[in-house]
């Protein structure tokens, strides 16, 4: 009798044959070496895994028709965060800045007229992701924009295991807040914006919507939620996508 796999094992099966694939048919020497170095083995504790906090500022929500205008990113892990390893960088978007993302972010077209291309950069933002396990908040921002950007810049896109801060978050909500009987009881899902779940473990408020400080509050905010929901000894299969 065949037995369904366990997530952790459909997960293995899956990043694993993803990255190899990649690898065969990179062209470009970063993101093969991208890829040789990407974790991949989903039964990894947590305690034992480096992340890395990933953001985005773009000029608008699709990836297909917008582009990155600001990454921020830092590594971590569940007890430390390596603010000395911190990335920040403005860079030239290929796609118009729309006036309603610049009163989001604040990024104006004279903050970009130096900016560099993503393309120019690209060495140092994949070599400070490589070896870790990109963490976000709302995966698809990061995931398809990057994937996009690149193939519009070296004619190849970017695969990678990720870890949604927003996913997780909505998982226990539902878990704490949902269901039909609490429901009934009039208790809904609470919000799982970045802010208002951060509000939820007691962190203190950054200013939203600055690649960097959000992806310090997305780190911070992993590691409360592995703290009050989960263990460090959670197997990473169990939470990536």
């Amino acid at each position: 009798m065949m037995f369904p796999l366990r997530k952790s094992q459909r997960s293995q099966l899956s990043w694993s044959k993803i990255i190899s694939n990649r690898l065969d048919i990179a062209r470009d020497d970063r993101l093969r070496a991208f890829y040789q170095l990407s974790i991949i083995d989903p039964d990894i504790p947590l305690s034992q895994v480096t992340f890395v906090a990933l953001d985005f500022e773009t000029t608008g929500l699709n990836p297909k028709k917008h582009d990155i205008v600001s990454i921020g990113l830092i590594p971590f892990t569940l007890r430390r965060i390596f603010c000395r390893n911190a990335g920040y960088w403005l860079v030239q978007p290929r796609k118009p800045l729309g006036e309603e993302s610049v009163v989001i972010h604040g990024i104006t077209h004279s903050d970009i007229d130096e900016a560099p291309d993503l393309k120019r950069i690209l060495d140092d933002v994949l070599e400070a992701m490589a070896g870790k396990i990109t963490i976000a908040h709302f995966h698809r921002i990061e995931r398809e924009f990057f994937d996009n950007a690149l193939k519009a810049r070296i004619g190849e896109g970017i695969r990678f295991p990720i870890i949604d801060t927003m996913e997780i978050e909505a998982k226990i909500q539902e878990r704490e807040n949902g269901g039909i009987l609490n429901r009934l009881r009039g208790r809904h899902p609470l919000s799982i914006r970045l802010a208002e779940s951060r509000n939820r473990y007691g962190l203190p408020p950054y200013q939203m919507h600055h690649a960097l400080s959000d992806a310090m509050a997305t780190a911070e905010l992993f590691q409360a939620q592995i703290a009050y929901h989960y263990s460090p000894e959670t197997r990473l299969g169990e939470l990536w996508v």
